[in-house]
Parts: C-alpha cells; sequence; structure tokens
C-alpha cells in the first residue's frame, strides 16, 4: 500500500528512528581495547542491516520527505559516532575518520544550499557503496575474528571508504553544479 509522501508515521520511518535510538547504545558498548566484542558486533549488524531494511520498505511502498531526510541522518549519526568511539578507544586513526566526517559535513551542508535553489541531489551509487564500506570496516574492526589478527583487512576498508567518501562528494559537487548551471540557463530561455 503506499504511504503519502509527506507521512511521518511509516514503517521505514520507524525502523529510522530505531536505528537513531539505539546509536548512542551501540556506542556505549564499543569495548576499551582493540580485541571485538561480540555484543557490539552483533549491534552494529543489526543497526546496519536495518539500513538496507528500512530502504527496502521505503522504496516498496513510497518514499516519504521524513525519511529522506531521516534515513540520512541516522546513517551519519551511526556510521561517524561509531568511528570517532573507535577513535577515542585508539582503534581506528583519526585521519581516515576526520576525512570521512569532513566530506559529510561539507557535502550535507552543500546539498542544503542548492536545496534552497531547488536543485536536488539524490544519493548517488557510489554514494550508497561508501556507507557500506563505512559500515564493513566498523563491523570487521568490532568482530573479535577479525579485530586484531585481521587488522590489516579492516585497515583496507576503512581506506577504502575514504576514497569512495572524497570521490563520491566530488561527484556530487560536479553534478549540482552541472545542475545548477542548466537551471539558470533555463531561467535566462
Amino acid at each position: 500500500m503506499p504511504v503519502d509522501p509527506n507521512a511521518l508515521a511509516t514503517w521505514a520511518n520507524a525502523i529510522t528512528v530505531g536505528r537513531l535510538v539505539f546509536s548512542p547504545v551501540m556506542f556505549l558498548v564499543i569495548p576499551d581495547h582493540n580485541r571485538g566484542s561480540w555484543l557490539a558486533f552483533g549491534l552494529w549488524f543489526l543497526l546496519s542491516v536495518s539500513d538496507g531494511i528500512d530502504g527496502y520498505i521505503a522504496r516498496r511502498h513510497g518514499t516519504t520527505a521524513s525519511g529522506a531526510f531521516l534515513d540520512p541522518l541516522a546513517d551519519k549519526v551511526l556510521v561517524l559516532g561509531a568511528m570517532f568511539t573507535l577513535v577515542t578507544r585508539e582503534v581506528f586513526w583519526l585521519l581516515p575518520v576526520a576525512l570521512i566526517a569532513g566530506r559529510e559535513v561539507i557535502i550535507s551542508v552543500y546539498r542544503t544550499f542548492v536545496a534552497s535553489k531547488g536543485v536536488s541531489i539524490p544519493a548517488s551509487q557510489l554514494a550508497k557503496w561508501k556507507t557500506v564500506f563505512q559500515q564493513l570496516a566498523v563491523g570487521f574492526a568490532l568482530w573479535p575474528w577479525f579485530a586484531v589478527d585481521y587488522k590489516w583487512f579492516w585497515v583496507t576498508l576503512l581506506w577504502t571508504a575514504v576514497g569512495l567518501s572524497l570521490v563520491s562528494g566530488a561527484q556530487y559537487l560536479w553534478y549540482s553544479r552541472v545542475t545548477e548551471k542548466a537551471l539558470a540557463e533555463s531561467h535566462l530561455a
């Protein structure tokens, strides 16, 4: 059954809000050592999978304006919160996390700015992959089987996420500039 695009109370939004509510719990259960944690990994897995579930439900029943705002917000809170928690626990290095966070802030501000001009910038496929690699990097850093002995693996995932973050950020800026230019030209015609 299709939902009203202006609806706030939808199943997809309920899952997204759940992800927001449980994110601080996730940060609290991340251990102070670099050995991983089954509890943290399990909670991370559930919260990450819920991102795909709410997206599936939204695509199936219709997206909403509130969902378009809440879903990326929940992604950023969960991923960046976990990454910065891992930095404070001396598991992740600050540089890759700062690069990812910087990109997220710049693109979020830029999307808001161009939206005020009537330009919509939907999530690109590359940005979706960026989110997946960010989630994988955190997940494997928390997974006890990989946390210590396969550090090289999750560090590689983290730096891949950095690369995808920077490239997708440049892609957004280029796309919106082209779109802005086309809109300006159409108004002159």
